[in-house]
């Protein structure tokens, strides 16, 4: 089980983000790595991961950095009772995949399993991390989104609503949806096409 609360932000927000995050003595700066993540869904229309009744993600994520190099699989799915509290309860299994063989695992995926291949996106993270928290900086071609997720086994919502008051958020100002929900929605707004593949060499994706 996963317990976090998410907001978003425009670009022009992200150093007062992280001058904020850095005046907190308790957090411990872990550095900005890059990640590119491909979702995928099921062949099987009735187990489509992207209905009301499953609404989850199958991805596969490879993270770069100075002092990182790793890949993975991930499973993440919202559950029916996500939207009754102040923060999202989710499920999410990741398993880890050796770097070297991450191109032969998209091959087996797309052409062994048959998934489809449904949307990519990257993403620059700053991590900001201590014995109860971690909590994310992600920079996304189309804005800024700020994740609170707790490390303990207890006490989940007090640790969130600790740094989300350190931080002077509100709740209400929080996002219950995934990144893609997110971005679609800006689509949407702006009258502009909601693209598979959300790159930063894109100059064409909406900002917040």
């Amino acid at each position: 089980m996963e317990y976090e609360i998410r907001f978003y932000f425009s670009k022009k927000e992200l150093n007062e983000i992280l001058n904020k995050l850095k005046e907190i003595k308790e957090l411990k700066y872990s550095g900005r790595f890059y990640e590119k993540t491909i979702q995928y869904n099921t062949t099987d229309p009735n187990n489509d991961f992207y209905s009301k009744e499953i609404d989850g993600r199958f991805r596969l994520r490879i993270t770069k950095g100075d002092n990182v190099n790793k890949s993975m699989l991930s499973w993440k799915r919202r559950l029916k009772d996500t939207s009754k509290g102040k923060i999202n309860k989710e499920e999410e299994k990741e398993t880890r995949i050796n770097p070297e063989d991450f191109d032969n695992f998209i091959y087996v995926v797309e052409n062994v399993l048959k998934m489809n291949r449904v949307e990519s996106y990257e993403r620059y993270r700053n991590n900001f991390i201590n014995d109860e928290v971690e909590i994310s900086v992600d920079e996304y071609p189309f804005g800024i989104a700020l994740e609170i997720e707790s490390k303990k086994d207890s006490n989940q919502e007090e640790i969130i609503d600790k740094y989300v008051k350190l931080l002077n958020l509100k709740y209400e100002d929080s996002y219950r949806l995934s990144w893609d929900d997110k971005y679609a929605e800006l689509c949407k707004k702006k009258n502009t096409e909601i693209k598979k593949d959300v790159l930063f060499e894109d100059k064409t994706i909406p900002e917040l």
